[in-house]
């Protein structure tokens, strides 16, 4: 049972498209020099301008040009220079060549704790996410779903699609784990306005 709050961002786990696997739909796109926020496996990142991704902070509304989940960075370390695969980008990485492993399909399904108990009630309805800082000892994400959110507002980016059942999670545990997907308009890839 989900009885500790564990949040560990957005886990990739399939798709809503006809082909159900998500393999191979990972996009490498630039990360800009210096970009001062770090990122973690398991947060939203967006698109900008300047063609690289930046953290996106989906909390209560979409932010334009979300465009996936990020899921590793690989740069040359610009004090070893040796090649760094690593599941976090630390902020202020002067790397010149780095670039982020993004899960960016629109139809992606994704797993994520709530920071509170998820009724049945919630499914097929829409939610917001609770963005906090990362974890840099195991580069991890600590978003979550905003369980007191649950509601039909189409503002809202996440939609609930399914439960995880299984020996550590229970619809309506303490800290339900639920799987969730993009709200339609929600991905850079489904509107119609560019970054």
């Amino acid at each position: 049972m989900a009885i500790v709050a564990a949040p560990s961002g957005a886990e990739p786990v399939g798709t809503l498209s006809a082909s159900g696997s998500f393999t191979g739909k990972v996009r490498h796109i630039k990360i800009a020099s210096a970009y001062d926020t770090s990122i973690f496996y398991g947060d939203f990142v967006k698109l900008v301008a300047g063609g690289t991704v930046e953290k996106s902070a989906v909390t209560t509304t979409v932010v334009a040009g979300t465009v996936g989940i990020f899921v590793g960075c690989a740069y040359t370390d610009p004090t070893t220079k040796q090649p760094t695969f690593s599941q976090f980008w630390p902020a202020d990485n002067a790397a010149t060549d780095a670039v982020a492993y993004v899960a960016d399909d629109p139809k992606l399904v994704f797993q994520m704790q709530a920071d509170e108990a998820v009724a049945q009630t919630g499914l097929g309805n829409n939610v917001a996410a609770v963005s906090t800082a990362g974890s840099t000892d195991i580069g991890r994400s600590r978003n979550a779903i905003d369980g007191g959110s649950i509601a039909v507002t189409a503002t809202l980016p996440l939609r609930i699609v399914e439960f995880v059942d299984g020996p550590t999670s229970e619809v309506g545990d303490a800290f339900t784990d639920v799987i969730v997907t993009w709200l339609p308009g929600s991905h850079a890839y489904d509107t119609a306005l560019g970054v």
